[in-house]
């Protein structure tokens, strides 16, 4: 249903609107309400945000803002929406807004885009009253040109008719205006008007930008957003961005324009270059660390498994007829027993078959339902399990599924089978997968996210040192007193090197074990990994017992089986400072960290430099 406003249709009238544009007043009869009164005598006004290519740090458009009289209670945009509603003047409010912004933009001439606010319902209203004719009209008279407005959708909840919007769009688009969506992602947002209207310009709401930079969950919605936004051949406007560590994640991240207070206040005037404070942000040469999230998370896993599509049994099913089943497939362990679509059972291949080769078996019992030799307790699997639920059905003491293996459903419906081999092999696979992404114990990042932060060091051609961080003798100190204090032993480490590691600046990583990758943009790099070193080798002590500590170390077995003493665990941090020049692949760099290792553990522990 295409929407009207009876109530003040005669700002519609153009007219009147031509001599709204020219007095920047909104013609209105009736009542004195505070923001009747306001409109009547023009006292809206507009500020300019301004929009920044986040590549080369130019204001590539200004957002308009809307005020009232100062020192009123309806300065404020918040204030001026309530009056709106309260007295019914939603309809002639926004319009004002859009008149005082471009009437404003043309008197001052200034450069760039200028990005307008408009709902959906007011621009399909004022449409279906004059068509696209005024619209141009309008914005002549304002001195603006068409190809540098950019209408800015709002209030995304409230389209009431979604095709009449987008054949607007259409027109508005093929007049040379451009568009954009307000707020994408705060719950109002609809993918399908993206995907219909197919905007220019897409804004990502400030939920998702703000503190960025902590978040791995935040960063990797933005990520699905970009690829979107590839697909649609839109471009995307950062919102919210308030501190330098949020816009250099949003910076790396590949993202064109910003938006936010860190980047400009709204004013009067707009903008005509950016703060000194964000160009030596955006023009640092270092690349931001990108937050990872706190630990893997994986859903189902089935998924990928392959599952036997067996042929399955029912009540009316004959014993000769299971048996022609199995003996069609030698291979096949078990069939699952179904009552309707549902499994309710599972027949062991093996069992059946040892029944069904019996003397006189055949005769006797070959035509009767095979119901007689079904496990009505069967594993039964979906395949949106979890991970940790499938760990859980391994290390149960139902242990069913080593013989009758498993009965895979989908939403409670048969699917296929699996053996018990299978599942052990997907969860191990999977918990490897896992642990390639984050480090299970530490939960710091795993291989994966240490090459993709090489790639994107050398990518950009930026210089850092690539540290390889590993412990002496280890592996007796963890056969001595097991794994569970060598694992306090590796998580101290882990928070250490945590500690002294720049979060904005420098990357931590666990490649697995005792291992770890440290890769500084901090110029001041070897004075913290001297204080990873002396903090380690000073805190470990505490973790022998104070027998060993008073001997200095402990009596192990070395890797030959010889019982010989073995000194405190210490720490060898092998360095390499990274010519982006002479290295091109993250494979290059993690080969020259592993060397650099080498040489420190051969001169004794301690930080030792290799020489690039």
């Amino acid at each position: 249903m295409i929407p009207v406003f009876p109530r003040r249709k005669s700002i519609w009238n153009n007219t009147k609107l031509t001599r709204g544009l020219e007095m920047n007043v909104v013609p209105i009869t009736g009542g004195a309400g505070p923001l009747e009164e306001v409109l009547r005598t023009g006292g809206l006004y507009p500020v300019f945000q301004p929009i920044v290519a986040l590549e080369d740090a130019s204001i590539y458009a200004h957002e308009a803002l809307i005020r009232g009289p100062q020192g009123t209670p309806l300065h404020r945009p918040d204030a001026l929406l309530s009056a709106a509603t309260q007295e019914d003047l939603s309809v002639e409010f926004e319009y004002a807004c859009v008149i005082a912004a471009m009437r404003t933009w043309g008197r001052i001439k200034a450069p760039g885009r200028l990005f307008v606010n408009m709902s959906a319902n007011v621009l399909t209203a004022l449409f279906n009253e004059h068509g696209p004719a005024n619209l141009l009209d309008v914005i002549a008279r304002a001195g603006v040109m068409p190809r540098m407005l950019v209408l800015e959708i709002t209030e995304h909840e409230r389209v009431d008719d979604m095709d009449h919007l987008a054949d607007v769009v259409r027109q508005v688009r093929s007049a040379g205006i451009s568009l954009a969506l307000d707020d994408f992602g705060d719950g109002r947002s609809s993918l399908r008007l993206w995907s219909q209207l197919k905007p220019e310009v897409v804004k990502i709401d400030k939920y998702f930008t703000k503190d960025i930079y902590r978040h791995g969950d935040k960063l990797k919605t933005i990520q699905a957003l970009q690829q979107i936004a590839s697909i649609f051949g839109t471009q995307l406007v950062a919102e919210g961005i308030e501190t330098a560590e949020d816009m250099r994640v949003l910076r790396d991240l590949g993202i064109a324009f910003g938006q936010g207070y860190f980047l400009g206040h709204p004013d009067r005037q707009p903008a005509h270059y950016l703060n000194v404070q964000s160009q030596r942000v955006l023009g640092e040469r270092h690349i931001a660390v990108f937050p990872e999230q706190s630990r893997a998370r994986v859903g189902g896993q089935l998924r990928n498994l392959s599952l036997v599509l067996a042929q399955p049994v029912r009540v009316e099913s004959t014993n000769d007829e299971l048996a022609a089943i199995f003996l069609a497939d030698p291979t096949l362990h078990a069939v699952a027993f179904l009552e309707g679509d549902r499994p309710t059972g599972i027949i062991n291949r093996v069992l059946f078959m040892n029944e069904y080769s019996k003397l006189y078996y055949r005769e006797i019992w070959g035509r009767k339902s095979c119901a007689a030799h079904v496990n009505r307790q069967p594993r039964l699997i979906e395949r949106d399990h979890s991970v940790d639920e499938l760990i859980g059905i391994l290390t149960s003491q139902d242990q069913r599924y080593l013989t009758d293996g498993f009965i895979a459903t989908e939403n409670g419906r048969y699917v296929g089978l699996g053996t018990g081999d299978q599942l052990v092999r997907s969860v191990t696979e999977t918990r490897i997968e896992a642990a390639r992404h984050a480090n299970p114990l530490t939960f710091l990042p795993g291989n994966i996210p240490i090459t993709q932060h090489m790639d994107r060091l050398l990518k950009k051609q930026t210089r850092f040192v690539a540290c390889y961080a590993d412990l002496n003798n280890f592996k007796p100190f963890n056969d001595y007193y097991g794994y569970w204090r060598g694992d306090e032993m590796i998580c101290l480490l882990a928070r250490i090197a945590m500690e002294q590691c720049d979060p904005q600046r420098d990357f931590l990583g666990h490649v697995g074990g005792d291992d770890f990758i440290m890769l500084f943009q901090s110029e001041d790099w070897r004075e913290r990994c001297d204080r990873v070193v002396q903090e380690f080798n000073t805190q470990a002590v505490a973790l022998f017992d104070t027998e060993a500590r008073a001997a200095g170390g402990i009596e192990a077995e070395d890797r030959h089986g010889v019982t010989r003493f073995f000194p405190f665990t210490t720490l060898s941090v092998g360095a390499i400072a990274i010519d982006p020049l002479r290295y091109t692949r993250a494979e290059e760099v993690a080969n020259a960290a592993a060397l650099a290792k080498h040489d420190a553990k051969q001169a004794g522990g301690g930080v030792f430099q290799r020489a690039g």
